[in-house]
């Protein structure tokens, strides 16, 4: 390729440090996609001839379907995606295929091929939340009115209900997509016709490239145009965030899963046994989803630390954007799709989670409020006299609404029989009405509200 000014060729240590074909190879599709938008404008500028360009965009096709039939010869000795297209072609066709480069560099090449990339990363991860929302959405309906406990410091707080629980990631993970498609906005400007730097002499129409492309409009500033990675990298802070939300739920289905809760099962075909252990059911596929949260997580600390430093414009550096954008991405899919089925298949307990609903005298906070609401006590007061009737149920080893009446009447003389109307799991949840609560009803609202966004496709 530079050979005009190079005698030697490269040392095997440079040609094995320097070649990415073994990485980018799969940005094929978006190379094509932007050599056909380039060859049609240049020929639409009179730039090159309608011959040339048409001989381009036949030998171009020939390539794609040499690729999708597996038989394109990668070679390392090309370097990347975009020289081994470009061998290619003029092995094809001949010397036309040496002016589809007239008026781009390889930097704003890249810059495209990989915006380009991402962008589609993006429309999938989108579409994969939306499936994993819609499946959390089948389970919150069946079990809006299923009690389990809720938690705070894994320590029972209050009663909840299964489907509020679950609803809680369709909130988190509406807010993912939210982030991608965000990401995908701002990312959607073309680099392409910033050349190596500076733009091109030649005239060129980067407004049809970017249209052909499906991008809102060219990039602004040439220099900014190929060494931005912000959109690789906000991206990847998307795919970070919904990774630790995707861990939270798995570590609830690995605790859930355990003799010791017994709120959930997955079947066989979602677990693993031991190989020594006969009696063993593994949540594998939970602790693996969780495992891969580090891998995505990393792969941000890694583009970040490539970028930190690097002046304007290009520099070689860059060829390590790719790595871990791709390896982000293959493991949020997969993550992604091993949840969804896992929500799909969960069977829970309900019974049992009915039972531990209203453990850890997890109806305190009613107790409290009912002072407060029937005889006008300071929160503060009915927050102590509740802290001792607890005390007082714990040495007689009863729940709340176990306690007798004199006891509570002896911390508290206004007390009446009432009073173990609030103290009931059912009771607690039951009240719960404000927005967004746990009350069955309010769980049931935002189901339908998140059933019509989904159909509609809102984000």
């Amino acid at each position: 390729m530079w050979g005009g000014r190079f005698s030697a060729r490269p040392a095997d240590i440079m040609q094995a440090i320097n070649v990415s074909i073994g990485v980018d190879r799969r940005l094929w599709a978006q190379d094509l996609a932007g050599s056909r938008a380039h060859c049609r404008m240049l020929a639409a500028r009179g730039i090159v001839t309608q011959a040339d360009a048409d001989a381009i965009l036949g030998g171009l096709d020939a390539i794609e379907a040499e690729i999708r039939g597996g038989t394109f010869p990668f070679r390392d000795q090309f370097e990347d995606i975009h020289m081994n297209v470009e061998a290619r072609l003029a092995e094809l066709i001949g010397e036309p295929s040496g002016r589809l480069h007239t008026a781009r560099s390889r930097n704003d090449q890249v810059a495209t091929d990989f915006r380009l990339w991402v962008r589609g990363a993006c429309d999938a991860a989108v579409e994969q939340l939306q499936g994993l929302q819609s499946a959390l959405l089948v389970r919150a309906e069946q079990h809006a009115g299923d009690l389990m406990p809720g938690f705070t410091h894994l320590q029972p707080a209050q009663p909840v209900t299964f489907g509020h629980h679950l609803m809680a990631y369709v909130e988190m993970f509406g807010r993912d997509a939210g982030r991608f498609a965000d990401a995908r906005t701002r990312m959607n400007e073309n680099p392409l016709g910033a050349a190596a730097l500076a733009g091109s002499p030649f005239p060129i129409d980067r407004h049809m490239t970017a249209a052909e492309l499906g991008f809102d409009r060219p990039m602004g500033n040439s220099l900014d145009a190929v060494s931005d990675r912000d959109f690789a990298l906000e991206s990847l802070a998307a795919a970070s965030i919904c990774a630790g939300h995707l861990s939270r739920l798995a570590e609830e289905i690995v605790v859930w899963m355990t003799p010791q809760f017994g709120f959930v099962t997955l079947p066989d075909d979602l677990t693993t046994g031991s190989s020594i252990m006969p009696q063993k059911r593994n949540p594998d596929a939970a602790e693996l989803v969780r495992a891969k949260t580090g891998r995505i997580m990393g792969s941000l600390v890694a583009l970040s630390t490539v970028m930190k430093g690097l002046p304007l414009a290009y520099s070689k550096d860059m060829q390590e954007d790719k790595p871990p954008v791709f390896e982000a991405f293959d493991a949020l899919t997969l993550a992604l799709g091993a949840m969804t089925a896992m929500v799909a298949a969960l069977k829970p307990d309900t019974e049992r989670m009915r039972a531990a609903a209203g453990s850890g005298f997890s109806t305190a906070t009613d107790l409290a409020d009912w002072l407060v609401r029937e005889l006008n006590l300071p929160f503060r007061k009915a927050h102590h006299v509740t802290g001792a009737a607890v005390k007082r149920a714990e040495a007689l080893g009863v729940d709340l609404a176990q306690l007798p009446l004199a006891e509570l009447q002896s911390l508290e003389p206004g007390v009446t029989q009432a009073v173990y109307k609030v103290l009931t799991p059912e009771a607690s949840c039951a009240s719960r009405q404000s927005f967004g609560g746990t009350a069955p009803e309010q769980v049931r609202a935002r189901i339908a509200e998140w059933k019509t966004r989904l159909a509609s496709k809102e984000l």
